[in-house]
């Protein structure tokens, strides 16, 4: 293998979780030709957040190699619903609901991507022409032991839970769009890993060279713990405003810090390590460090101008003490599914007292990742972490266990 096919590889490796396989992937390569490189995204809610680019830094890295990508918006199988780590069958999205938050993707996807070497595609445009016949046709291809072989449906079926029959159909969609894409790579999330899977049979069975599978490790949100999702309140949504965003990231901890470094910084991994090792001999203070992640990650979605302005206000609100360097670090035991916020403050010993918690909401005090909250009865669920403030000067990091 020459060097240089060697280094595209390694670099395409970076921060991945799964490649199948890496001998597909670079006979692939050394035919010569750009490569069709498929990622699809159901627009499930308005806003990309950071998890998300995750695939699409990744999706970069390929075309900053030559190859073509195929940003594929999945209005189709958005109205299906995926499954995919759900314990019960997940409510579909209304074509209304679907059409406006696919507008909002494509106006986000190139803060990253570079739109002239970018296809998007929707795959509403040839599943909309497939009659029942065809549908029938596509289910033939795989039969339903395969298709419980996916842990959730699995999982499901040994705990007598329902699966609805439509929810088999997601995966071969998914499937069948890389067929009709004639994709040479498909990437995904580690929970996607069956999907993609399917592709490449179903690639197969058309006669298709099938796809190479790269899959990319789910990125944990602020709380350090599960993955971010803004159902869970742990994200960092791309257009948020730049000051928000640059105090989210400086709220992460340290070691999570780490974590993102390597999935969402564009640095060489060199670069990054010789970070690592600076902290890690005490040489320079993970603050610092930290900081200049949040400086490229504004900088990327915001511009120059908003990061230096977003620094600008981190630093001087940290100088006047209204964001210490280190913060208590408490664990809180719920009874059941959460915590009343105004609890949790009071456990915390940001007050005194669950009506101080109380009157400090009401008062516009109180502050949860640095967002404002209103709403005094707030639960925190179990199995979160957050940087809580009260006032200007009082923070704690709390899980909720």
């Amino acid at each position: 293998m020459s060097k240089s096919l060697q280094e595209a590889i390694q670099a395409l490796r970076r921060g991945a979780h799964e490649l199948i396989s890496e001998a597909e992937l670079r006979s692939k390569l050394e035919f010569g030709k750009p490569l069709k490189i498929k990622a699809g995204f159901d627009p499930t809610a308005p806003d990309l957040h950071l998890g998300h680019t995750v695939l699409i830094n990744k999706l970069r890295h390929f075309q900053e190699l030559g190859h073509e990508i195929i940003f594929l918006i999945g209005d189709f199988t958005g109205l299906i619903g995926d499954p995919t780590g759900k314990n019960v069958t997940r409510p579909p999205l209304s074509p209304d609901e679907i059409a406006e938050n696919a507008r909002t993707y494509e106006e986000q996807i190139f803060k990253i991507l570079d739109p002239d070497s970018t296809r998007v595609e929707f795959n509403s445009v040839w599943m909309n022409q497939m009659d029942a016949a065809g549908l029938i046709r596509l289910a033939a291809q795989h039969t339903v032991a395969r298709m419980l072989e996916r842990d959730d449906f699995g999982t499901r079926y040994r705990n007598q839970q329902p699966i609805s029959i439509h929810e088999f159909i997601y995966p071969l969609v998914q499937g069948h769009d890389s067929v009709v894409l004639g994709a040479d790579v498909e990437l995904g999330g580690t929970d996607q890993k069956f999907n993609l899977l399917v592709g490449r049979e179903l690639q197969k069975h058309a006669g298709q060279p099938p796809q190479v599978v790269l899959t990319m490790p789910l990125l944990e949100g602020l709380d350090g713990v599960q993955k971010m999702s803004k159902s869970l309140g742990n994200y960092v949504g791309i257009t948020e405003p730049p000051e928000e965003m640059f105090g989210k990231i400086m709220s992460i901890s340290d070691d999570l810090m780490w974590r993102w470094y390597q999935l969402l910084s564009m640095q060489p991994m060199a670069r990054i390590d010789v970070y690592r090792q600076a902290c890690a001999a005490g040489e320079e203070n993970p603050r610092n460090v930290k900081l200049e992640l949040a400086k490229e990650i504004v900088k990327r979605f915001h511009g120059d101008s908003s990061m230096h302005s977003a620094e600008k206000d981190f630093v001087s609100r940290f100088r006047r003490g209204e964001m210490p360097e280190n913060m208590p670090e408490v664990e809180l035991k719920a009874d059941g599914s959460g915590l009343p916020l105004a609890q949790v403050l009071k456990f915390a010993q940001l007050t005194t007292s669950t009506s101080e918690s109380l009157r400090m909401v009401k008062q516009g005090a109180v502050r949860i990742d640095g967002e404002r909250v209103e709403d005094g009865h707030l639960e925190i669920p179990a199995g979160r972490t957050h940087v809580f403030q009260v006032g200007k000067r009082r923070f704690a990091r709390v899980s909720v266990r």
